[in-house]
């Protein structure tokens, strides 16, 4: 049975276009496990694999192509967007990872993976930070 109670951040996606094995091991484990990602989590990725790590626009379809199949994909609305702002001034969290945030609370997350927040912390009495490349504790 696939997850649907974890979101994966694209930071933790972006393993998988790196040459870093061990994380982009853990982070293609995850994924394969299944989730949630948002619209967002799919631009931020073309983004930074096409500009910062150069891939190429069929590779980078591909692997696109791999995250849809693997991961439910939510969209980006209006109610996201407003309760992204309501936790962005709630938690100080920057706006874009606020946006990322608001969609793992409306899809009934428990597991926000996230390599860039603190981990640990929990949102909304709801959703709880874990970086996945920390050693279990």
């Amino acid at each position: 049975m696939r997850r649907t109670d974890a979101f994966i951040d694209t930071n933790v996606a972006l393993y998988l276009a790196t040459s870093e094995p061990s994380k982009a091991a853990k982070a293609e484990a995850l994924i394969e496990a299944g989730g949630v990602i948002s619209v967002q989590v799919l631009t931020e990725f073309a983004d930074v694999t096409h500009r910062k790590y150069k891939g190429a626009w069929p590779a980078i379809r591909q692997q696109l192509a791999a995250l849809r199949g693997n991961l439910e994909v939510l969209p980006v609305t209006s109610e996201t967007h407003d309760l992204g702002l309501v936790i962005a001034e709630r938690y100080r969290f920057r706006v874009y990872d606020a946006q990322l945030i608001a969609a793992a609370l409306q899809a009934g997350c428990t597991t926000f993976w996230s390599e860039d927040l603190h981990n640990g912390q929990v949102i909304e009495n709801q959703l709880t930070i874990r970086n996945p490349f920390l050693a279990p504790q």
